[in-house]
């Protein structure tokens, strides 16, 4: 196994479950990939905050594999406050009420559109629903464009659609391609009625994707190797680890794409030279303590600012007084090489205004994290660049959220690709024992 990140822990898990001995090498100096934790000055940060609906059947597989159901807090049913910089709060939360009529109420009550764009936003969500997100022709084109000739207005687009699609894409709507978008809203918004109520971590992400994660794959007899470099994939298939060769029975790859494409030989797959056009989008998440509580629900969307969810962080942080918030920006191009300083100029204003609190609060640390490569940049054409788990060398197989999962690149992707590759190995090894 070549990569500790979600899909790496998925497969090895799913492997050693079956009775496979596994080893897995992660150049990095734990497990988790790009969920993890650090320590600042006593806080426990997450380099960014994951979230992740009901729907999300193979993550919340994973949990149960880690025996950490316990460890997140899903909601009863979709609600969200939705805050506006100078006006009124909106809020979405379903019925009990087949999918998707669930999400009538909440569009009807939604104080932030006219009833004239609510009544679109229902015709154009019954239009998705005739949609197929595998068709090709929808991977061609950008979701822009077909809300536009849908009748999704301004206020529309960033009230409501974009409210849900940049932070499950990361990628504003003009840009995203209709497959991916497609499937989001089909999934999590108009299938069934629990799909899209909202999970979240209670511990950090390094205890969780770490060092439970860690502490399973040993207990079932798997061998981890961390800090451990793996420079290339060969014909056997064989690895070259710290410039050793390490011979095995099967190997997936479970790195990012940027990585996998020199990593892989030619013979196995001769698409390779394509993946780096898949690109990447950036996330940035703005971490901001305060000396006194200033938000009064766990987390919080917004519309018409530059803040887009915020999160209160203050328990899982291990923070004693005040509270800590973190703020996640998705499709985050114009913020990821902007100085700390100009960023708290533009974020603690926005959250004054968004938490009229905030104004007599005092903050006491202000910091950035940022994540250049977050996700592979779902526009238009990405998906007929995303390959398959099987290669076409024996014994070779790729897994990660970028691999072709029929998944955006989502927590929930990297799973489903570490699973689908897990059972090829399976059926790879069973084929050379004859079984």
């Amino acid at each position: 196994m070549v990569g500790g990140g979600l899909a790496g822990i998925s497969a090895a898990l799913a492997l050693l479950e079956a009775g496979v001995r596994t080893t897995l090498y992660e150049a990095r100096p734990r497990l988790g990939g790009a969920t993890h934790s650090f320590d600042r000055d006593g806080l426990t940060v997450d380099n960014g905050q994951h979230v992740f609906l009901k729907c999300c059947t193979a993550y919340r597989g994973l949990l149960d594999r880690l025996d950490a159901r316990d460890l997140v807090r899903v909601q009863d049913r979709l609600d969200i406050r939705v805050l506006t910089p100078d006006g009124p709060a909106g809020r979405l939360r379903r019925a009990n009420a087949p999918g998707p009529l669930h999400l009538l109420p909440a569009l009807a009550g939604y104080r932030l559109l006219s009833p004239g764009d609510r009544l679109r936003a229902v015709r154009a969500s019954l239009a998705l629903q005739g949609l197929d997100p595998q068709d090709p022709d929808l991977d061609a084109q950008a979701m822009g464009g077909w809300l536009a000739a849908h009748g999704q207005r301004e206020r529309a687009r960033t009230a409501l659609w974009e409210l849900f699609l940049i932070s499950a894409l990361n990628i504003g709507v003009d840009d995203a391609a209709m497959g991916p978008a497609t499937m989001v809203c089909k999934q999590g918004l108009l299938g069934r009625s629990d799909a899209a109520d909202i999970g979240v971590p209670t511990v950090p992400l390094g205890e969780l994707h770490g060092t439970l994660a860690a502490k399973r794959i040993e207990r079932l007899g798997g061998r981890i190797h961390l800090k451990a470099k793996v420079s290339a994939v060969d014909a056997g298939p064989k690895l070259v680890v710290d410039g050793e060769p390490v011979a095995a029975d099967a190997v997936v790859v479970a790195v990012p794409h940027r990585a996998a494409a020199p990593l892989v030989p030619a013979q196995a797959c001769p698409d390779r030279d394509r993946w780096p056009g898949l690109g990447s989008s950036p996330i940035i998440n703005v971490h901001v303590v305060y000396d006194r509580p200033v938000m009064d629900v766990p987390f919080a969307a917004a519309v018409g600012s530059p803040v887009q969810w915020a999160f209160d962080r203050t328990e899982i942080s291990g923070l004693a007084r005040g509270q800590y918030l973190a703020v996640s920006v998705s499709a985050a191009d114009g913020w990821i090489d902007t100085p700390a300083a100009d960023v708290r100029a533009a974020f603690r204003p926005e959250l004054e205004r968004l938490f009229p609190a905030a104004r007599r609060a005092r903050v006491t640390d202000f910091f950035v994290t940022r994540e250049r490569h977050a996700t592979f940049r779902q526009s238009p054409g990405s998906g007929a660049l995303r390959p398959a788990s099987a290669t076409r060398l024996p014994g070779l197989f790729l897994a990660g959220a970028w691999t072709d999962t029929g998944w955006p690149d989502t927590m929930e992707g990297a799973v489903r690709s570490g699973l689908t590759a897990a059972r090829l190995v399976r059926r790879h090894l069973d084929g050379v024992s004859g079984r």
